[in-house]
């Protein structure tokens, strides 16, 4: 092999030049998607849909940019292609400083999904694009310029993953809590710049060093003969290697986000340990660390399917996650251990490359334009789970399964199963008196997946019986009466049973957004009593009471409807504004087959679909005596709706004696913290109340509520006498304001 310049053959710095442009430009990429979606989300409520969407959309670009790295340096000769990938480069400047485009307001009737991905094309998708062709083309560029390690350079790839590994963890913890959003995007652009230099350096050895003429089209010279090209057998099993972990990704995030616990950050999880599969199974202890993952993946099966399916309640969510978190990164490790180990020669890396790139951004449309309206439910990742156990590698000698082996054997146990499940279906009516046996059985069935750990297909089908038994068995004992999904997360109403005071069981109806409570209602005589969060003897129930005599000719605006309890608290006089972002939410309210609150106490309020914030903008100055914000219930957090510039926009909506109220319940961040400081900042009065029922009272639940006003005397009904619990927050020294360019969730984190 031929080199005019063979002493860079062994050259450290020609490694650390390839190596950390492809590093950089991870870090880049990883760092603009955080970036970009915290520019997105105050335009669509906070909705972790929204990272979703950008996921499928960077998915989409890494694709294009993989499929146009092969075909430049598989079609063009050497000059050309640092001609042409120069020309994208310079045209991709034009999209500098990144930012959102001006007016562009999300559509408030449908699904906005489509409208956030042409958003996000026309904002970054040049210079994303640029970014997504790197890791291949250096890669390839990398195999000719003569090193000694040139032959493989697929151990580039992990410094690619270290760089977006390093820059989705340090965006949360050391990005966002130090540096505002304009300052980020201003030195985005400059790391931007600084890339494109080190692209232009790897150019330059690309076409000095390079082994090929200027005049040849494709990487094998004359004298070379190129290795036996992949088969349509090896391609498919390279896509199905990498769709199963794509969409295993998002159906993990939506799955923690909708049913373990929703919390902010809890997103970046499943991404580091994808991230961190690729890292390892593409390093110098890829052969071990794979046999440890298919040894692992079968052990850590069995209590994941108990526990984390079959029986949750008895863990805390914690626990839970790391179970899902552990289940999910051994079958990333299993399928991608696996594309490593089948990777080709370097003669073939874009089109491998290529080929996972297409399979990774079709599992992420799979979850995101067909998932949703399919499946009423998180179903996609239960199927993903199965699938990845199909994937992994089979404990026979190839060619040496009996039909038995491969299709009777298998089939047995999930029969059995199959049958057992039928049999409880026809005992519906008594199916509360067996669960203890079923669950028990359960647990057995779940434990002989261990012994079919050699046989994938067995494992599968055995795995697959028992979880989607139990989702349906669970979907049945939870007496859901509707479910839908939407863009903004999983709804559903369910049929439950309290005491009521006199000891005797009573029906009532209570809506949940995926694990989260918005709302209950009872039925017969106590039908108009407001309930959970909104209790008479709660906060709110307060707040009415103070002001009874003074509030017949208020003006109310709520953000956030659940199943409308505040309603209730109505006088025939006022009215009622309700801002919704989800108009599902709106149809369940307003349905009185679900909910009657709306009906029966508010049949004249006003309705308002889209983004609160972006509605309260188009409302007339001084409108509202009471404005109550009710976006934090447990929920992703839209933090644009907690920024001074907000409370300055809320402010404006509310007359002079006019009360702001928010309901701050969380289970994972002191969002009193923000309120105390913006109190203190802008020179509002506030009081804050902890509510904790003194009895026990059927519906009544412990919440936190922070009401704030432009003076004093305004809150002194709610302060006086000690109503209630009403004190005045403390103050928080740690505090850096929140602004529409600067929020830290970590900085409040319980």
């Amino acid at each position: 092999m031929s080199n005019p310049s063979s002493r860079s053959e062994r050259s450290l710095s020609l490694v650390l030049l390839f190596a950390g442009t492809l590093f950089i430009s991870a870090t880049l990429m990883f760092i603009l998607q955080p970036l970009f979606g915290k520019l997105l989300l105050p335009l669509l409520g906070g909705s972790p849909a929204v990272w979703n969407t950008c996921m499928v959309f960077y998915q989409m670009l890494l694709f294009f940019g993989y499929l146009y790295a092969h075909f430049i340096s598989t079609r063009l000769a050497k000059l050309r292609q640092v001609q042409v990938h120069g020309a994208f480069i310079f045209i991709s400047l034009m999209a500098l400083p990144v930012a959102l485009p001006d007016n562009m307001m999300p559509p408030t009737d449908g699904n906005p999904t489509l409208w956030l991905v042409w958003i996000l094309f026309i904002s970054i998708g040049l210079p994303f694009f640029v970014l997504s062709t790197t890791s291949p083309l250096i890669q390839k560029w990398f195999s000719h310029v003569g090193h000694h390690t040139s032959h493989d350079p697929y151990y580039l790839y992990a410094a690619s993953n270290i760089g977006s590994l390093l820059a989705l963890l340090s965006y949360p913890f050391i990005v966002e809590p130090n540096i505002g959003l304009s300052m980020q995007k201003s030195a985005w652009s400059v790391a931007y710049v600084a890339l494109i230099l080190l692209i232009s350096g790897c150019a330059w050895l690309f076409l000095r060093n390079g082994q090929t003429s200027d005049s040849e089209a494709t990487p094998a010279t004359a004298e070379e003969v190129l290795p036996e090209a992949p088969t349509l057998l090896n391609k498919l099993h390279w896509a199905a290697l990498a769709f199963v972990p794509s969409s295993l990704l998002l159906g993990l995030t939506n799955f923690i986000s909708t049913d373990i616990a929703a919390a902010p950050l809890l997103w970046i999880i499943p991404l580091t340990l994808y991230l961190l599969s690729f890292v390892l199974v593409f390093s110098g202890w890829a052969k071990p660390i794979h046999r440890a993952s298919v040894f692992l993946q079968p052990i850590v099966l069995l209590p994941f399917i108990a526990y984390s399916f079959i029986n949750p309640a008895i863990l805390p969510y914690w626990l839970d996650l790391i179970l899902h978190l552990t289940g999910f990164f051994l079958a990333v490790m299993v399928c991608h251990g696996e594309l490593a180990k089948h990777r080709p020669h370097t003669a073939y890396l874009t089109l491998f490359y290529l080929i996972m790139s297409f399979a990774g951004m079709l599992g992420g449309m799979f979850n995101t334009f067909v998932a949703p309206f399919v499946f009423a439910g998180i179903y996609e990742y239960p199927i993903m789970i199965v699938a990845a156990l199909l994937l992994r590698p089979t404990g026979h000698a190839e060619g040496h399964e009996t039909p038995w082996q491969l299709w009777g054997k298998p089939a047995i146990f999930p029969i059995l199963l199959f049958i057992f499940g039928w049999l409880i279906y026809f005992r519906v009516d008594e199916l509360g008196a067996y669960m203890d046996n079923i669950g028990t059985a359960l647990i057995l069935f779940a434990g002989l997946t261990y012994a079919f750990r050699r046989q994938a297909v067995s494992l599968a089908l055995l795995t697959g019986v028992i979880i989607f038994f139990i989702v349906g068995l669970r979907t049945y004992m939870s007496n859901t009466v509707y479910k839908e999904r939407t863009f903004f997360g999983v709804l559903s109403v369910r049929d439950a049973v309290l005491l009521n005071e006199q000891g005797r069981p009573e029906k009532y109806k209570e809506i949940f957004h995926g694990t989260t409570k918005h709302g209950a209602q009872r039925l017969g005589s106590h039908e108009l009593e407001p309930l959970t969060y909104y209790s008479r003897p709660g906060p709110m129930g307060q707040l009415f009471r103070a002001f009874d005599a003074a509030d017949k000719q208020w003006q109310v605006a709520v953000v956030g409807l659940g199943a409308g309890a505040l309603a209730c608290y109505a006088k025939p006089q006022q009215h009622w504004t309700f801002y919704e972002i989800d108009p599902v939410m709106v149809a369940i309210a307003q349905n009185t087959q679900y909910f009657s609150y709306l009906k029966r106490c508010t049949p004249k309020a006003t309705m308002v679909v889209g983004d609160a914030r972006l509605s309260l903008q188009k409302e007339a100055d001084a409108k509202y005596d009471l404005l109550v914000i009710d976006a934090f219930s447990s929920d992703s957090v839209p933090t644009h709706l907690l920024t001074q510039e907000a409370l300055r926009l809320y402010f404006s909506k509310i007359k002079a004696n006019g009360i702001l109220a928010f309901h701050i319940t969380n289970r994972h961040l002191a969002l009193k913290k923000v309120l105390a400081d913006h109190a203190k900042q802008l020179h509002y009065a506030a009081l804050i109340q902890e509510f904790k029922p003194q009895q026990d009272i059927p519906l009544v639940v412990a919440t936190d509520w922070f009401v704030l006003a432009k003076n004093a005397q305004t809150l002194a009904p709610l302060y006086k006498n000690g109503l209630g619990s009403w004190q005045k927050p403390a103050l928080y020294f740690d505090m850096q304001a929140w602004t529409d360019d600067f929020t830290n969730i970590v900085g409040i984190w319980k």
